[in-house]
């Protein structure tokens, strides 16, 4: 079957347009907007993520490109749950699908990161242990081949393209239709933040030494939606939001390891024990020290979460809630007393006649590594 090189979305266009205006608006929106607002311009940047990364998903030439599309729809996921209050319901509803299509993603990218470990791994093994993988990588390619397949009819399904459709549909509709007096941005975010920050917090509490696979998947889960909820305010909360998401993604490549490493386990015991596999033994005796290495990354990966969290919890966190706590207070004195016109904000500037004095610049956010 021939993958489909491009996207056949109806709204691709649409959402590739919007994307060069969303730079020239995030920065008035992070300082002066509405948390309506700052929902509308991250879900416009994801989308425009999901359109620059499918082609190249659809392809599979480079892993980066499906990973990129799945982070892409992980955070619209995520920005639909954070600011469901902020965003109109048909726009909410629409994160039903979400999960379906992460799934389907996600398995094909497991077979991505296993690949790419397997080759890791034989790097340094010798010629007779490079052959002896031969048959598992096939059988792992073979495998991964059909993940890919049913992902390409996901993404040309039609209730992938109505999901698109509706959240392409809805945030442009929603950035017109924008209540004016809408709560800031300044004064929502902060509260985002400190939540998501007490359920990770909870939840790193009850790791233990008979903790279990399950138990450091929540902490990471956790993890992530701490940083999702960060992102959209990195550039309000400045620097100590730069450390606290640094910090954050030194927890989840930790937490990203353990999982693959126990992923991949899984993944050889089930082949191994599968009737009819036909692996020869050299191949099944070399799996099961492929197997002994993943434990061994595994074992590392949870040491480093508690000391991870320990630079999470102290500094950073103290210095990123006074700087939370500072804007809050001021967004509420300033929002009591003019609040924000929200259809104004998402106007382009008219420069026509009597241009408004320069602003100093702000201070631009750098691209976020996944």
């Amino acid at each position: 079957m021939k993958v489909p090189a491009e996207a056949p979305s109806t709204t691709a266009g649409v959402i590739a347009t919007a994307a060069g205006e969303i730079d020239a608006m995030s920065a008035n929106v992070a300082a002066t907007g509405s948390a309506s607002q700052l929902a509308l311009v991250e879900l416009r940047r994801q989308l425009a993520a999901w359109t620059r990364h499918e082609s190249g998903a659809r392809l599979g030439v480079d892993p980066e490109e499906l990973h990129q599309l799945r982070v892409a729809i992980r955070r619209i996921d995520a920005l639909l749950g954070i600011f469901k209050q902020q965003l109109p319901a048909p726009l909410v509803r629409a994160r039903k699908h979400a999960k379906s299509v992460l799934r389907t993603l996600g398995t094909a990218r497991d077979f991505d990161v296993q690949l790419a470990e397997l080759d890791r791994y034989c790097a340094s093994q010798s010629p007779a242990e490079r052959l002896a993988a031969i048959p598992l990588r096939a059988r792992l390619e073979a495998d991964r081949a059909k993940a890919r397949l049913r992902m390409i009819r996901a993404l040309d399904g039609e209730p992938t393209r109505l999901w698109r459709e509706a959240l392409d549909s809805g945030s442009a509709e929603y950035a017109v239709a924008a209540a004016p007096g809408a709560a800031p941005a300044a004064l929502v975010m902060p509260e985002r933040v400190r939540k998501r920050y007490r359920k990770l917090r909870k939840e790193i509490r009850r790791l233990g030494a008979k903790s279990v696979m399950d138990e450091y998947h929540v902490v990471r889960r956790r993890a992530k939606l701490l940083r999702y909820a960060l992102e959209p305010g990195a550039q309000l909360f400045g620097k100590p939001a730069e450390e606290m998401l640094r910090s954050l993604r030194r927890l989840q490549d930790g937490l990203g390891e353990h999982q693959d490493a126990y992923l991949a386990n899984n993944r050889l015991a089930a082949l191994a024990a599968a009737p009819g596999a036909g692996l020869p033994p050299e191949t099944l005796f070399f799996m099961g020290r492929l197997a002994e290495h993943h434990l061994n990354v595994t074992t590392r990966a949870r040491k480093t979460v508690h000391g991870a969290w320990e630079k999470i919890r102290g500094r950073r966190w103290k210095t990123l809630r006074a700087r939370m706590e500072q804007l809050s207070a001021t967004a509420a004195r300033n929002h009591e007393r003019s609040p924000v016109a929200v259809a104004e904000v998402l106007a382009p500037p008219d420069t026509s006649a009597n241009p408004e004095p320069e602003r100093a610049p702000v201070p631009q956010s750098r691209p976020l590594k996944h």
